[in-house]
């Protein structure tokens, strides 16, 4: 009897043995997803929304976004879990960050992993001014998510105020300083109370503001390896001379550093009638503005243009082939035409293929709000957004000449002539 006990119970657990490896199959891939917030708004609780749908239509699959901070926290904290062997599988980064990524050894070509016609389908439906910043040396290592244009907003209560016509920007660098002049306002003591114009310069991102008036300047920054850049150009020097002579000669800029987060709390409080930031604004602002405002192209001087801007989605190298095919799915989810509507609308960023303003919810939101449509048609004359080898050392070489440039310790000239030097020494040993 005892015999055959134990016989049925070897039996039991020899079938349970067999049974484990179904059980383990049937366990969710996990993915890691690492994501930024660089504007106002829930972006959060979107993501956690956009997550929750995925995993209903895929309970194969379990996404734990991790809110990562600002883009330069995210990129700090993908790189230091890389180093100690626990990155994530997936993240969102800056498409600017490429390079780096790449350098870094921790990201697979998307291209190695989107194989089947669908997938290359998927891979070419993107539009190409946001793709310039995914691609090199004969790869796509990102593919486009949280991606924006700069423009200006205006406010068209102060424009009618200072007899202006509230449905027509400046389109020109000489109507900036004209418009700029007329809606700049004193108190009785002298004081500015209200500035024609606020473009940010402080922190991370002068780089990216000053390309768009590099770029309607006719000057572009970098080549498309990311070992060459072109700081000292004449275009370029005079690009950064306009942006000081808007405070110090014009006076129609606040002077010194004004803060990125800044820019849109002035014009909300209507202490700036016009500012140029992020698309990626236009929900916050939408929301938060208790007057009409218009939203309008870079003004040109030999062009027009802007740079792309924002994030990208990565898929980074450490993952299991199952993570790295679970991460790609979810990229493709996301990035379906009718998802890339629901995220520009809920956000303000730039709904990132053609297909997603043909859905029917992102042509009766153009229609509701024309200012989306502003963005999508810069696209034509977009420019990659600055980005090379050492990506970080370079743009804080860029940021900080800038700084010297505006607060008046360096002219545009010196600053921009010593930024070249550091960036050539940097960048030597990559050409």
């Amino acid at each position: 009897m005892r015999r055959i006990i134990l016989k049925t119970l070897a039996a039991s657990l020899a079938a349970a043995c067999l049974s484990l490896p179904a059980q383990a199959q049937n366990k969710p891939v996990e993915v890691e997803f690492y994501y930024p917030v660089a504007v106002g708004g829930p972006i959060t609780k979107i993501v956690d929304d956009m997550v929750a749908d995925f995993q209903k239509e895929n309970p194969d699959i379990k996404i734990k976004p991790i809110y990562a901070g600002s883009y330069q926290d995210s990129i700090a904290k993908a790189l230091t879990a890389l180093k100690g062997g626990t990155p994530p599988q997936l993240a969102v980064l800056l498409s600017t960050d490429m390079f780096t990524l790449i350098d870094e050894d921790a990201i697979v070509p998307i291209d190695s992993l989107a194989k089947t016609d669908a997938d290359k389908k998927w891979l070419g439906g993107f539009y190409d001014a946001f793709m310039q910043n995914s691609r090199t040396g004969g790869h796509t290592w990102g593919v486009p998510f949280q991606r924006s244009t700069i423009v200006m907003y205006y406010n068209k209560d102060l424009f009618k105020a200072a007899g202006l016509d509230p449905e027509r920007a400046p389109a020109t660098w000489a109507e900036l300083v004209d418009y700029g002049k007329k809606l700049t306002k004193q108190d009785a003591s002298g004081n500015t109370t209200q500035w024609g114009i606020e473009i940010p310069s402080g922190g991370a991102f002068a780089y990216w503001l000053f390309q768009a008036l590099t770029t309607p300047n006719g000057a572009i920054l970098m080549n498309e390896a990311g070992n060459e850049v072109y700081l000292d150009k004449p275009a370029v020097v005079e690009a950064a001379q306009f942006w000081r002579d808007l405070s110090a000669k014009h006076k129609i800029m606040p002077t010194g550093t004004i803060d990125w987060g800044t820019t849109p709390k002035d014009f909300l409080e209507k202490k700036a009638a016009m500012v140029w930031t992020t698309t990626g604004n236009l929900t916050n602002i939408r929301k938060n503005a208790d007057f009409p405002f218009g939203v309008a192209m870079m003004p040109q001087q030999k062009r027009g243009g802007s740079p792309t801007g924002g994030g990208n989605f990565y898929i980074f190298k450490s993952g299991t082939p199952a993570q790295q095919q679970a991460a790609l799915k979810f990229a493709q989810w996301v990035t379906t035409p009718e998802r890339a509507a629901d995220w520009s609308i809920a956000t303000g960023y730039v709904a990132v293929t053609p297909a997603a303003w043909q859905t029917e919810k992102m042509k009766k939101y153009a229609q509701e709000v024309p200012a989306a449509a502003v963005a999508r048609d810069q696209l034509e004359v977009s420019v990659a957004e600055f980005s090379t080898h050492e990506n970080q050392r370079v743009t804080k070489t860029l940021n900080d000449a800038l700084q010297a440039a505006l607060t008046g310790s360096k002219t545009p000239q010196q600053a921009l002539t010593d930024a070249q030097r550091e960036a050539d020494r940097i960048l030597r040993s990559y050409k």
